[in-house]
């Protein structure tokens, strides 16, 4: 299998291209800059230089053209701004999912967060989080649309804690944190298995093994 993925550095998508190298797939990674390219040969893993930010739809087209599945692990960043939470985090889902359809690629997994799409108490979260989670959402929305083979993956709090690859996975579930390697594997399971498609899930650390909890939805 060889699974295109947006936001390609990213500490997610890291761990999703080491893993998916493991299992004996290909993975290309999509990245805004030329010096981390080696971090992604590090891992096995094909880097696309591309700033999705500034792309066209024919450029991100091309590079997932003949690829069987696309992720979207991009985002702006903790120490980003709210213009770039519209521009990475709903524009360039979007632009992504545009690609994907146009290059004939229908399994497609967008990486979303908690709390989007509920109500926002922007005094509680903040004006730059309360953007990240309208960006999320409006970006979900415009997946759900699409004649696509998606899933919305909707982790809790992150963590850089070792896997352990025990998850509570659902289409809603009580706020919690997961290990950003537990979350790759489950990626790498929903890759797999498109048992999942047209679901919105939620996803915190839990009692069940990854594979169990896809094969239960």
């Amino acid at each position: 299998m060889r699974v295109v993925i947006a936001g390609g550095h990213g500490k997610i998508a890291l761990r999703l291209e080491e893993q998916l190298a493991a299992n004996g797939d290909e993975s290309v990674g999509i990245i805004r800059n030329a010096d981390q390219a080696t971090d992604l040969r590090d891992v096995s893993a094909e880097p696309a230089v591309l700033d999705l930010e500034n792309a066209t739809v024919d450029e991100v087209t091309a590079v997932l053209s003949g690829a069987d599945a696309a992720v979207f692990a991009a985002g702006a960043g903790p120490g980003s701004g709210v213009a770039r939470k519209e521009t990475v985090d709903r524009a360039a889902a979007v632009l992504f999912a545009d690609a994907a359809e146009r290059a004939g690629v229908r399994r497609f997994v967008q990486i979303s967060s908690m709390g989007a799409g509920g109500p926002i108490d922007e005094q509680a979260v903040g004006e730059v989080f309360a953007a990240y989670l309208r960006a999320k959402a409006a970006a979900e929305e415009d997946l759900r649309k699409r004649d696509l083979d998606w899933t919305i993956l909707r982790p809790g709090r992150l963590t850089d804690d070792p896997g352990t690859g025990l998850v509570h996975l659902a289409e809603s579930v009580p706020r919690a944190d997961v290990p950003r390697a537990d979350v790759a594997a489950v990626i790498v399971q929903l890759l797999a298995d498109d048992v999942t498609a047209g679901k919105t899930l939620e996803l915190v650390s839990g009692n069940t093994p990854i594979d169990e909890a896809v094969s239960r939805l």
